[in-house]
């Protein structure tokens, strides 16, 4: 068993920050100005930074009970850790991000990464048994799909005389139209959409991908869950609010229906000072839209378990719709900021699509 230096302690101390905030090797920012720092980490979406912070922590945790060094770890030390989360029966997705907290922290500390290959034999081996159990309670519960016919049920239960109603439906409608991650979503501002004879056009931040132009949002079929149509009942809630459609697109709005109101914390203003919604709000929208559409009832087939609806529902829902409507997987992807050859939009295709006509089953005369 291995044991922990005092000499370490600093340097763990500071790889435990380095997770969280730093997720880009020091040698590649050395040199450069606080500021200059900052710009670069904000190049890396908030909740990977907030992920890996909260796995390096309980890995240093774990390492400090057992007596087993966090930095450097040894390749035995992380096989010994995925033993441990193994038998928490932690979710595979979840054990795999926490090999990927203790490379990053690796590297942002300029050591060499610890060996992997017996952690990812643990991995590998967990991912099976769960599979072989047929426990749902055990399967990835992957976000349900929001389609265009779950989000007409969504909108009619919302009540759009209500800010709060009229910015969710916005949400709902332009975050499935764009394929939109929550964190995209939240950083669009009134100057990235121009209303133009097709409908709209818009400039989304991409973070994974190198994105150039704007994206358009053609008029939808159906005026109640058109998203061009919902942009501009959005503009006029805000202008009869007394503000003026500028700077952030969505808004928070509080319980007693104050928009972007200040928020204080023991004295202190917190939140984002322009009034800007967090990425959790636009899940949370999400969330209530189901509720109030009683889409959250367990089925017949979970009775127990049922359908998770997040603000990655948006994002599977457009996908799986466009496969149903037989739609290109390249130009899918493309619109919807994802690389080229996704391994998870070709599983949303691939799930979308077991009863359509590429079914090989079909056609074959049985």
């Amino acid at each position: 068993m291995e044991i922990v230096p005092a000499t370490v302690e600093t340097t763990v101390e500071t790889a435990a920050e380095t997770a969280g905030s730093a997720v880009v090797p020091q040698s590649r920012t050395r040199g450069l100005s606080a500021e200059a720092r900052a710009a670069v980490e904000e190049g890396i979406p908030a909740e990977t930074r907030r992920g890996y912070a909260g796995d390096w922590a309980r890995f240093t945790a774990w390492c400090a009970s057992t007596g087993r060094q966090a930095l450097p770890a040894t390749g035995d030390t992380l096989t010994e850790y995925m033993t441990h989360l193994k038998s928490q029966d932690k979710s595979p997705a979840t054990m795999d991000r926490a090999l990927a907290s203790i490379a990053v922290a690796h590297a942002a500390a300029e050591l060499p990464k610890p060996s992997t290959t017996g952690a990812r034999r643990v991995l590998k081996g967990h991912e099976t048994e769960r599979k072989k159990s047929k426990d749902p309670h055990r399967r990835p519960r992957r976000a349900a799909a929001a389609t265009p016919p779950v989000l007409r049920k969504m909108v009619a239960a919302t009540d759009t005389a209500t800010a709060i109603g009229r910015r969710d439906v916005t949400a709902l409608l332009l975050g499935f139209a764009l394929a939109a991650r929550r964190s995209e979503l939240r950083l669009l501002d009134w100057a990235d959409l121009e209303e133009v004879e097709e409908g709209l056009a818009v400039e989304i931040w991409r973070p994974k991908v190198n994105h150039t132009g704007p994206l358009g949002v053609p008029y939808g079929s159906n005026p109640a869950t058109c998203p061009v149509r919902a942009l501009r009942a959005w503009r006029q809630c805000l202008l009869d609010h007394g503000r003026q459609p500028a700077g952030p697109l969505f808004l928070r709005i509080d319980r007693h229906g104050r928009i972007a109101h200040p928020m204080h914390r023991n004295g202190r203003p917190i939140g984002d000072p322009t009034g800007r919604i967090t990425g959790e709000g636009i899940g949370d929208a999400v969330t209530r839209a189901a509720a109030r559409a009683h889409l959250s009832a367990p089925t017949e087939l979970l009775p127990d378990l049922p359908p998770r609806w997040s603000g990655h529902s948006l994002r599977r829902g457009f996908a799986t719709a466009a496969k149903q409507a037989g739609k290109d997987l390249i130009e899918t992807g493309r619109h919807g900021g994802w690389t080229d050859g996704s391994k998870s939009l070709a599983g949303y295709f691939d799930q979308a699509g077991i009863w359509d006509e590429t079914n090989p089953l079909y056609g074959i005369g049985l």
